[in-house]
């Protein structure tokens, strides 16, 4: 065991030193207090309500649009880019 340990951390290491990883660029996630300034701030996208607790968003037809004391509206692309997920509830 003592003989495969050394082996098994150079190849670790040399498994990273010769991956090419690059920092993925994550687009900033914008929350306004109100929906109209979520609209101006992405007129083609439409606006979701992010529940923060909960990391989901919910679209304008779902019940808990709008709702909440730990949410913001922000832009949809923002949301899913940012690695928060839709809400499959609610929906009218």
């Amino acid at each position: 065991m003592q003989r495969i340990l050394p082996y098994v951390s150079g190849v670790i290491a040399s498994l990273i030193l010769t991956c090419d990883v690059t920092p993925g660029l994550a687009i900033p996630l914008t929350p306004f207090r109100y929906e109209l300034q979520a609209q101006r701030h992405c007129p083609g996208d439409a606006v979701v309500w992010l529940d923060l607790r909960k990391g989901i968003y919910y679209s304008k037809r779902q019940r808990w649009y709008g709702r909440g004391f730990n949410g913001n509206f922000v832009c949809r692309e923002e949301a899913r880019a940012s690695g928060y997920r839709r809400s499959l509830l609610g929906l009218r």
